[in-house]
Formats: C-alpha cells, structure tokens, sequence
C-alpha cells in the first residue's frame, strides 16, 4: 500500500442480505445490546465470548430479550449465512440437519455452531435501519409502506432505491449517524463510563476493529483493491489518523471515530453508483413504445466479485432469458417488470424482486436471500437458501429451501407449492452455491408479523392443480429432472392426469374415427 488518500465506505451486503425488511424486535435497542455486550463478556468460558454459540445465544434472546425461540434462531442464522464458508462445508450442513430425527436432534446439530461476537452484535443493531419512525411515518418517508405506488422511476436510482435495504446512500447515512453507538458497542465493559458512554481516553481493541469489517471497507487512492477496515487502521502510516498506539497495541475512541467519519464516503461498488454508471445492457428487446423503458445495468465489469450488483427494471410484456457469468453471484434486483417472462439461468447470490405485477419469475439457484415486496399476480420459481415475502398479492412460489418461508407485513392469498421445474446445469449451480434438496421446507411458512388476528394469509396448492413447468430453452448440462422429485402427494396427481390422459387416447384410436372427426373432438 503506498501512502495516499485513504476511502472508507460502507459494505452492501449486510444490508441487502442482512437487515430483515420489518421493523426490529424492540429489545435490540442500543440499550439492551450493551446489556449483552457485557454479559457475553462475563460468559466467555461458557461461549458467549469472542464466539458466541447457538446455546448462549438462546439463552439470551428468550430468556431475557423474550423473544420466541423461532425468531431467536432466524437472526442467528441470518447472520450465519452472511459468513464465508465453501459450499462444501455448507452441503455437509443441510446433511447432517436432514439426518436428524427429531427436535432434540436439530437442537444438537445447532448447538455446535457459533459466530464471532461483535460482529452479531453490529449485526443485531443495523436491524434498527428499517426501525418505524413516528416522524418520517408522519411525513411519507418510512419503508416498508404495504402497498405503496410510488411515481414511476427513472434510471438515476432516486425512486428505484426507496426501499432501505438497497439504498447504499442509507446505509452510509446509518452508519455515519450511528458510528458512536457502533463503537461503544464494541468496547469492552471497562472502557465506558457509569453511564454506558465512551471517556475522553477510551481505547479500541484491534479485535473490535476487525469486527468492524463486518460493516466497513476501503481502498487507497481509489485503487481496485479492497481492503478490511481493519487492515486500512492498522497499516503503519496511518497509525497517527486512525489514532493507533504500538506502545498500548489499542486504538484511541476519539480519534478513530474522527478518522472514520472523515474518510468515510459512497460506496463505489453500490447501488446508486451502479445506476449511474454501471455498464448498461441490452438484454431486453429496445422496440418502439412502452418497452424502450426497460433497462438493465451492472457493475460486474469493474466491480470485485463479491460486490456484483445488476439491476433491472420495467421489462414489460417481454420474455427475457440469460445464463451469464454477469449474473454468477450478484445481488440481482427487479423492478416494476410486468406481464414479462424473466429467466435468470445462473448460480446468484441474492434477489429482489419489487412492484412487479402479472409476471412469472425463473431463477438460478440464490445462495442468501430471496425477497419480494410489493407484487402482484407474480410467480416465482427457485431454489433459495431463504425465502422472505412482504406487501404481495395473489403470488405464487415455486420454491425448494432449507429454511422456512418468511411472511412478513402485507401479504394476501400467497400460494406455496413445490419447486416443479429444471434445466441442464441446475444441479451444478445448486453444488456452487452449496444449496441440497434436502432438507426443504417449503410447505412451512412462518408468519413473522400476524395481521388481522388469525386471517388465513397463505395456502399450499392443491395437488389437483399442480402442473410442472418446462423451462423452453436449450443449454448444455447434466440435470434431467426436478431435483428431489416431487412430494407423494403431487407426484401421484401427475401421475393420475397422465393416465387419463393415455385412457382418453387410446379410446380414440380405438373408436376408428376419421381424420375429420378426430379433428372435432
């Protein structure tokens, strides 16, 4: 690294894939997340610190946050799926959960895990981005806002970006106004006053700088190479900004935090830089009319590999299909597509899909999350390692995942039914994102936020309606049937149709009717 301007900006992911689009539960407040700081401090020996284990974890979320044990493990494992890990280690996982026989057994599998501390705790406080605020309820500024119909966009990313979770210039603002929190948080206990708060001569440990790579990352003199916030703070010419002492081997508070906030800028690698000067591609049809609105950028052409974002929007009565290593693990937003056909053929790392209407929806396997907010009559058909929903109606998913389906605020009649389709290499793009068949709970949603008491909000499909879908294009590969196959039930009604349908056949060709009178059947 040669000595030069240092940029600091803040990461997308742990937003994106991160921050759950629901308010928070209420005891993820500043105040009771340093009630855990310094209890899991005291709990070091019994895995509360620096890893923090399944076991303690749940002891803490229901025991004195009371949180139900379901929302306790959802956050725990949200972040879980935010680690880096190959898909190797993540297919040996969904093993050894499928092999489990009971709760006990999950119980067993689970307790064996554990993340890192401080990052769970910065982890658990940027919940708070999609925290309802009375104010900016009052005057039109808060998301989620089920059924909201905004304006159309253009393509400068002013309206694409309302929704929170993927604005970069929110995430910036939420970190820049909340640095001070973030950091007391990762002092240890004895560094904070009576009241909870920094002193003028509080001093940061490396480790919590490191954890604080969870959020922040940077460059040198704009450089493409992207370095951990903690590597930046560490590296000797820096020492006298970033405000490190090789005598304490600790971090001044004050002059970290002014370091931070002053290097601190947009994301480069984010969705607003992505839309204003991301590569734009033709991949829907420019024709005269409406569908010359259609656009669809990415970064992937300057962007490192784990921060590809490609953004799509008002693709309209089209049928748009890709197999593209564009889309190998990008973040992948859709928006306001309607009456369109969209096949995303390739191995992807997250989607959202937003205000999209009359559409049907085919996609690679997603390795984090897969959400939709604000559709309407939109089916959907993936295999996800997460499925979350808010704000729809009338949609349909098609889906094989290994975690349960997520109803957040808004919904109404949601269908959910069996991943019923399959192309050549989808079952390699399932091995590359570390995505099994088993286990898959498809059929198990949870309602995370309960409307109008006991209102039926979703319904599984009946197998008399099951159809399986054929994906018409033509690829290199070795899959030659749905992964899994189908449940009993659904693979026996297939079964019945087809043997009517060979019943009706062969009583034609038996009736020995002419060409004219088959034709009139």
């Amino acid at each position: 690294m040669e000595q030069s301007a240092v940029h600091l900006w803040v990461r997308t992911e742990p937003f994106i894939v991160g921050t759950l689009p629901l308010p928070p539960p209420a005891k993820f407040s500043l105040h009771y997340l340093r009630k855990i700081s310094t209890y899991v401090r005291t709990r070091a020996r019994e895995g509360g610190y620096p890893r923090l284990f399944w076991p303690t974890w749940k002891h803490i979320a229901c025991g004195k946050l009371q949180l139900a044990k379901d929302i306790a493990w959802l956050y725990f494992e949200i972040f879980d799926s935010l680690v880096v890990r190959t898909p190797e280690e993540r297919l040996e996982w969904a093993e050894l959960i499928s092999s489990c026989v009971c709760e006990e057994d999950v119980e067993k599998q689970r307790s064996k895990l554990s993340v890192d501390t401080l990052q769970f705790l910065l982890f658990l406080y940027i919940q708070q981005l999609n925290k309802v605020s009375l104010r900016t309820s009052l005057i039109g500024e808060e998301w989620p806002s089920p059924r909201n119909r905004s304006p159309s966009p253009d393509f400068t990313g002013k309206s694409i970006c309302h929704n929170k979770t993927w604005n970069d210039c929110s995430h910036q603002a939420f970190v820049y106004n909340h640095l001070s929190d973030l950091l007391e948080l990762l002092l240890d206990p004895e560094q904070l006053s009576d009241s909870s708060h920094c002193t003028h001569n509080s001093q940061v440990c490396p480790e919590a700088v490191q954890a604080l790579s969870f959020l922040i990352e940077g460059t040198v003199s704009k450089a493409r190479k992207v370095y951990p916030i903690h590597e930046l703070a560490l590296w000797q010419p820096l020492h006298s900004e970033s405000g490190f002492s090789k005598i304490s081997k600790t971090f001044s508070f004050s002059k970290l935090e002014a370091w931070l906030r002053c290097c601190l800028t947009a994301n480069p690698f984010g969705t607003s830089a992505c839309l204003k000067t991301g590569k734009k591609l033709a991949w829907a049809q420019q024709v005269e009319g409406t569908t010359k609105r259609a656009k669809i950028a990415c970064n992937t052409h300057m962007a490192p590999k784990i921060h590809r974002i490609v953004v799509m929007t008002q693709v309209y009565k089209q049928t748009l299909a890709k197999s593209s290593e564009t889309l190998v693990g990008a973040h992948v937003k859709i928006h306001r597509c309607n009456e369109s056909f969209i096949y995303l053929l390739s191995p992807l790392r997250s989607v959202t899909v937003e205000k999209c209407r009359n559409s049907t929806l085919v996609l690679g396997p997603v390795q984090t999350s897969l959400h939709l907010h604000g559709c309407d009559n939109v089916k959907v058909i993936a295999v996800c390692h997460r499925l979350s929903v808010s704000s729809t109606s009338g949609c349909t998913f098609h889906v094989l995942t290994p975690t349960r389906p997520l109803l957040l605020a808004g919904n109404q009649m949601v269908t959910f039914a069996p991943f019923h389709t399959h192309y050549p290499m989808l079952e390699d793009h399932m091995a590359k994102n570390g995505l099994a068949t088993v286990p898959n709970y498809w059929d198990k949603p949870m309602v995370v936020c309960r409307e109008n008491n006991d209102a039926r909000i979703f319904r599984l499909l009946p197998p008399c309606e099951f159809y399986v879908f054929v994906i018409p294009f033509e690829m290199e590969g070795d899959t030659t049937e749905i992964p899994g196959g189908l449940p009993p039930a659904y693979q026996k009604a297939l079964g019945q149709r087809e043997q009517k349908i060979q019943i009706w056949q062969k009583t034609v060709k038996e009736a020995g009717l002419t060409k004219y009178q088959e034709g009139n059947i």
